[in-house]
């Protein structure tokens, strides 16, 4: 049976794969697991969502579920994913549900947990919940025991507050078109970037439970590439629904994605000396334009697999600050427990406004090779991997880019799938040696 949490907590079709009864199962054992591990008090769990229509469905069915434990709750309301792993801090919970599928589309959902202190659970956790579904003699609270269910009603303006408080320059004189993909930033992208003192022009941020992420926000970039030309903006920022994640876009429409703010705030940072270590931590994803750019700027990068969840584990087993993907999921550490996209923008935004530069100078430290990625279909992705000939045409394509390009397969975690991608200094290169890797792969397969 595959496991039912996956890198980022359950996801699924909303009232099918997942359905409320097995929110409500989740979220109770949550509780029980909580209250096994810590008996000295009742837990409190922070409880919130992003605005797609099957997140009130849902989130009745964890607050039931957690009450149900014995659990007392904290309902948030609609707010980004990152406010909540900052909440279950600033409110001293034990537990924090957020119930979002991200950036994907609307029918679905998920339920990502969060320890106490805003952190991911470990796996060993979520696999102690996971068995716990099971569980076929439960003994329920009653009377008293029952837990007791509030609302917060300022948990977004504690959240913009941490925010501002975060960003180390007013952002005064700066014009931003942000697109919150008429997600849980709708409101609170806005909020935080006029109270740091920008101009906001405000792009999809009007929720009605079935337009989240469609054909907008980060993974739709598009409009908001025109927005920012047509307000004769300095800058754009796309939110994906849950606004764990950010893109940019400078003055002239360009996208500036992961790896360039990366790099734009690891400058910052080691020039404040903040840069623990002067080291970055990214996924093996990430432009080896990011790789060569930190290089000539004495900072190295370590990687890790693909997926917040291990840039997340390098940083706190490695005591760093900063760290994230291509994909705009930036961790810094120093602020946040997780990825956090209006966190991310902000820093983004006080660099320019600090050095007065603006974004396509700042994010040209860094030179984005080409990126061709091909997915190859496969009968045996073991048989791959184990495949000599493979091997040797990796080593042949390796050798000819020398220093100047990359080569990375990978299979997928899903699907019958080998990811070939290679980076070159011209596109044309890139997918030369990309469709012949892949042509030697689909015939070992």
């Amino acid at each position: 049976m595959a496991r039912l949490f996956g890198t980022d907590g359950v996801r699924g079709l909303a009232n099918a794969d997942l359905s409320p009864e097995l929110a409500l199962s989740v979220a109770a054992s949550a509780a029980r697991v909580l209250a096994a591990h810590d008996r000295s008090h009742r837990p409190v769990a922070v409880v919130g969502r992003d605005p797609r229509a099957s997140g009130e469905m849902l989130e009745a069915a964890v607050v039931a579920g957690l009450a149900s434990a014995g659990a007392d709750v904290l309902r948030l309301g609609v707010l980004p994913t990152p406010a909540v792993a900052y909440l279950v801090g600033a409110l001293d919970a034990d537990l924090g549900v957020m119930i979002s599928a991200s950036h994907n589309p609307m029918p679905d959902n998920g339920i990502k947990l969060f320890a106490a202190g805003g952190h991911k659970l470990p796996d060993s956790i979520e696999d102690e919940i996971e068995r716990g579904l099971d569980a076929t003699s439960v003994t329920r609270p009653t009377g008293d025991g029952v837990g007791r269910v509030t609302d917060v009603p300022d948990a977004l303006d504690k959240y913009i507050e941490h925010l501002v408080a975060a960003t180390p320059h007013p952002l005064t004189g700066l014009k931003v078109v942000v697109d919150c993909a008429n997600g849980a930033s709708s409101v609170a992208a806005p909020e935080a970037y006029r109270r740091a003192g920008a101009e906001v022009v405000a792009l999809h941020a009007e929720p009605d439970g079935i337009n989240i992420n469609d054909s907008c926000g980060s993974n739709h970039p598009d409009l908001l590439r025109a927005a920012v030309v047509e307000h004769g903006a300095d800058l754009g920022i796309g939110h994906d629904g849950d606004a764990d994640r950010c893109v940019a876009v400078d003055a002239a429409g360009e996208l500036v994605d992961g790896d360039q703010i990366m790099a734009v705030l690891a400058l910052a940072l080691a020039e404040e000396g903040a840069l623990v270590k002067d080291t970055l931590v990214a996924t093996v994803m990430s432009n080896l334009g990011l790789h060569l750019a930190m290089k000539a700027h004495g900072i190295s990068v370590v990687t890790t697999a693909v997926g917040d969840r291990y840039v997340l584990e390098e940083l706190r087993a490695s005591g760093l600050a900063l760290g994230g993907e291509q994909s705009g999921h930036v961790v810094l550490p120093a602020h946040a427990t997780t990825g956090d996209g209006l966190l991310t923008a902000l820093r983004l935004m006080a660099r320019m406004a600090a050095t007065g530069k603006p974004l396509a100078e700042l994010a040209a430290v860094m030179n984005r090779l080409p990126q061709v990625l091909v997915n190859v279909p496969v009968a045996d992705k073991a048989a791959v991997a184990g495949s000599a000939e493979v091997r040797d045409a990796v080593g042949e394509v390796e050798a000819e880019l020398g220093e100047e390009g990359r080569v990375l397969l990978r299979p997928s975690g899903t699907e019958q799938l080998v990811r070939v991608m290679v980076e070159a200094p011209a596109h044309a290169t890139a997918q030369a040696a990309a469709d012949r890797l892949a042509g030697v792969v689909s015939a070992v397969s």
